[in-house]
């Protein structure tokens, strides 16, 4: 399922079959938004999910080859999941795709992570009151009309939950594993 998924986004990534497939909810040769959104979440959280454990977890907590950090070029040290997932959603804008992506959370620690229009407030809080729980609505921003997501972003490794309960700027410090720290939001115009 997953590499249909990635064949399907990879396809249609930067191709005029990806605007009119976020078109309507039922689009001749296309796919809903919904659907194209769900299917970018699954890659968006199945590659930070590796590099959280598979990197940050191994390197990072479990061996100490090498540390992690928000100031990883100062300190020559792994990016942090969060930041790689910021600058893989910067190279997408710079690419022109016709979507863009965002972690925000209700408790961030950078402060420009946190929600800036209505239905991200609103998709923030139902996913935190209702867990395991995806959030969609519209939107218009700019005069264009968008089909907006919210997935829930969970801490999946020990790495994640202390460093956000230990970072200084961090607003929120009792996160345990499985619990919705923030979310992702994927805008698809309509």
């Amino acid at each position: 399922m997953r590499s249909k998924i990635v064949l399907l986004v990879s396809s249609m990534i930067g191709s005029a079959a990806l605007l009119s497939a976020c078109g309507g909810s039922e689009t001749k040769g296309g796919i809903s938004p919904q659907v194209m959104a769900d299917s970018l979440f699954s890659v968006m959280e199945a590659d930070r999910t590796v590099y959280t454990k598979l990197i940050i977890g191994r390197l990072a907590k479990e061996e100490k080859v090498i540390k992690a950090s928000e100031h990883w070029k100062d300190e020559k040290a792994l990016v942090l999941p969060a930041q790689m997932f910021r600058y893989g959603a910067e190279r997408v804008a710079e690419k022109g795709a016709p979507f863009s992506y965002s972690l925000l959370s209700l408790w961030p620690v950078n402060k420009q992570n946190k929600p800036k229009t209505e239905i991200e407030k609103k998709g923030l809080n139902f996913i935190s009151e209702n867990p395991g729980k995806n959030f969609y609505g519209e939107e218009e921003l700019g005069g264009t009309k968008y089909f907006t997501a919210v997935y829930p972003d969970v801490g999946v490794a020990p790495a994640c939950v202390s460093c956000h309960n230990k970072h200084k700027d961090s607003p929120r410090t009792d996160f345990k594993i499985g619990e919705v720290m923030g979310g992702v939001v994927i805008r698809i115009p309509l």
